[in-house]
């Protein structure tokens, strides 16, 4: 799956050099006094990324990127991609900290690090901030720490109900055991998914009420959920 993540950067490396974004480069470099020294976004990209720049130039160059790719249209999402290629190593380093520390599956991980940081550059408050790399990079990581605990917190919550219910303390209650019966198989076939299928399928949740209430971007809880479904399908197939 490394692979897929290095894919997404080529892709959007490879987007960045087609005749349009160039266009609508050309536009925000028009309308932004900080960016008008660059021809291209090439040229910006190398001066983000040099080590000896000044950082309160790097983070004048952000500020502008962000404020661009808050605005509408085309050119809004011509200056989200130059985000996202500026500061990916920032993102990579996300990325691997997360799979060390284990916040979930390398799919999971990958499409969530991305989610979190588009929504992070798109609702950055520049009238609030100071370190515009420093600050996204601290809000995605701690925003996927946040998630994983309560998506810890719920699976030990359906740990301590499914035992309690083993133990006979519900014996009178067959329709709430039955429900937590449930919880601890979708656990076994889809792991922390569960939690969010329960939401949606079980609790009658909307796919952005769930994800909101389990800390999860509203793109990646649509993929993961998706997923689970497809993985739970194929369950019941083998069953039959």
């Amino acid at each position: 799956m490394t692979s897929t993540w290095h894919g997404i950067r080529d892709h959007l490396v490879r987007s960045s050099s087609t005749l349009e974004f160039q266009r609508n480069f050309q536009t925000i470099r028009g309308s932004t006094k900080a960016l008008t020294p660059f021809r291209d976004p090439a040229a910006l990209l190398d001066a983000l990324h040099q080590s000896k720049a000044p950082s309160g130039r790097k983070n004048a160059l952000l500020t502008a990127l962000v404020a661009a790719s808050q605005s509408e249209g085309a050119a809004a999402d011509t200056a989200l991609t130059v985000m996202l290629l500026a500061l990916w190593p920032a993102f990579d380093a996300v990325r691997r900290r997360s799979l060390s520390r284990r916040l979930g599956t390398v799919e999971d991980i990958t499409s969530e690090v991305l989610a979190r940081a588009t929504t992070a550059i798109r609702d950055l408050d520049l009238q609030r901030v100071t370190w515009i790399a420093a600050t996204i990079q601290r809000n995605i990581e701690r925003d996927m720490i946040r998630a994983r605990k309560r998506e810890v917190l719920w699976d030990r919550e359906v740990a301590e109900e499914y035992r309690v219910t083993r133990e006979g303390s519900v014996s009178d209650a067959p329709a709430a055991a039955s429900k937590i019966l449930l919880r601890n198989d979708l656990v076994e076939l889809i792991g922390a998914d569960a939690a969010l299928v329960i939401r949606v399928a079980i609790d009658g949740f909307t796919q952005a009420e769930a994800a909101a209430e389990l800390g999860i971007p509203m793109e990646a809880a649509r993929k993961r959920y998706q997923r689970a479904m497809k993985r739970l399908r194929y369950a019941f197939e083998k069953i039959d």
